[in-house]
């Protein structure tokens, strides 16, 4: 026997003594198990008996049980109050703007060129800068027409001269003739010959003017008011008359002009305006449309309308005393043909469109919000004017809208000049105590996490 047990064989009583750990081990799983599924159960338990008996009857939570009586917002919501942006509703004057796209255009420009042939000795501007009318802007070499003047006026005295001498001699002829000395035509050939004279007198005199006109035109001046550009030329240069380039530009900026187009349909509206003599204003605004630039009055318009584009011309003059428009600028033109008085106006946000028409979120003195049909009467830019529907005074939501319905309570939020939210408007009810707190999120508030009964935080 002791042999055998030395050789490892297994004595008559060792798998009874293996087997009774492995099913021992096997029975322990099985209440780990058993206490994993009671936890839970008791979980589930203590979960729902700590909910409220409204979240007991309704297991999907506030979100549900508005969706089931009356849909988001509505008088099945129960306690729950929507945030909401409000604005008031204004009595007023609304203009009435056409509004078109336009180009800004010098009132004149002037291409300044030279009149004679010569060498610039002188260039009295800078670029950029500003000029009048008279102001030298560049002088060319008058030596030449110096020159050219002095002969004209030597032809002139020496003409005079032999004209003084053809006249002398006429009165003796005709004392001669009276006393029968001399022909009658030897005294009409004298005569004759003064007036040759008298003719290259004149001649003399236009050639002394051409000359001095020469010199003139050697002193190149502006002709307007205006800015110039970029020079062309530069000293000693040799500029000719018939030159295309000329010598440098000058527009005028002051007054300006744009050009700008609109619909054919807005073309009886605004001619018959201007038939009445009434002067309309024009406001330019940048390529933003944001910011206003000048503000001007309509010149004319155009006699045709173009048949590609089906638009008209119109022609805006401005002071642009602060220069803020310059020649070849893009602007959006807003021309004011009339307001429309005694509107009330509101926000644009604040308009809904549904199949019965327009229509507004009205907030009454309970907090809770009404539809209002409304009528359009104009819109203008960000604002709207209603004839009908709505009263000055009161309160429209313009941000929230999505969750309202007939009925729905609200916690305004007064909307600043930007329209963004400001301040919350002063509930006209006391809030009630067993409602939840209102957020500035657009989803409803999350449930409290049940407590312990100890009075600590469930973890």
């Amino acid at each position: 026997m002791g042999q055998l047990n030395s050789m490892g064989l297994p004595e008559p009583g060792a798998h009874t003594a293996t087997a009774a750990p492995a099913a021992k081990s096997s029975k322990s799983l099985w209440w780990f198990w058993l206490l994993i599924v009671v936890g839970m159960v008791v979980g589930v338990w203590y979960f729902r008996a700590s909910r409220t008996p409204s979240e007991a009857a309704n297991p999907f939570g506030p979100a549900a049980a508005g969706k089931t009586k009356g849909g988001p917002g509505g008088a099945g919501m129960g306690n729950f109050v929507v945030p909401v942006v409000v604005a008031p509703a204004q009595r007023g004057d609304l203009p009435v703007y056409f509004n078109g796209l336009g180009t800004v255009t010098a009132f004149n420009t002037v291409t300044v060129r030279s009149r004679v042939d010569g060498q610039i000795v002188n260039v009295a501007f800078r670029e950029g800068q500003f000029v009048h009318e008279g102001d030298v802007l560049v002088q060319i070499d008058p030596r030449p027409f110096q020159v050219q003047l002095e002969q004209a006026e030597g032809q002139l005295a020496k003409d005079q001269a032999q004209r003084k001498d053809a006249e002398v001699n006429l009165e003796r002829y005709k004392l001669l003739f009276n006393e029968g000395v001399i022909p009658k035509q030897q005294l009409d050939t004298q005569a004759a010959l003064v007036g040759q004279f008298d003719g290259a007198i004149k001649s003399d005199q236009s050639q002394v003017d051409n000359a001095k006109l020469q010199l003139t035109y050697c002193r190149i001046t502006a002709p307007i008011n205006g800015r110039v550009g970029l020079r062309l030329v530069d000293p000693g240069n040799i500029v000719h008359a018939n030159d295309t380039n000329g010598l440098v530009v000058i527009t005028q900026l002051q007054p300006i002009a744009v050009l700008f187009s609109l619909p054919q349909d807005e073309l009886p509206q605004v001619s018959a305006k201007l038939r009445a003599g009434i002067q309309l204003t024009v406001d330019a605004y940048d390529r933003d449309d944001t910011l206003k630039i000048a503000t001007g009055k309509l010149l004319t318009m155009d006699n045709e309308i173009d048949p590609t584009t089906g638009t008209y011309k119109l022609k805006a003059v401005f002071s642009n005393a602060d220069n803020a428009l310059f020649p070849n600028q893009f602007v959006n033109v807003h021309l004011l043909v009339d307001t429309m008085h005694d509107l009330t106006i509101v926000p644009a946000p604040a308009i809904q469109r549904g199949p019965q028409g327009t229509y507004v979120y009205a907030v009454a003195s309970d907090n809770s919000v009404k539809i209002r049909p409304v009528t359009i009467a104009q819109t203008t830019g960000n604002r709207i004017g209603l004839s009908g529907g709505l009263n000055g005074g009161e309160l429209v939501v313009v941000d929230g809208q999505d969750k309202l319905q007939d009925g729905s309570k609200v916690n305004p939020t007064v909307a600043n000049g930007n329209g963004a939210a400001a301040s919350p408007a002063a509930p006209s009810t006391p809030p009630n105590p067993g409602a939840p707190a209102p957020t500035n999120s657009s989803f409803p508030p999350a449930p409290q996490l049940p407590q312990s009964r100890s009075g600590g935080s469930r973890r």
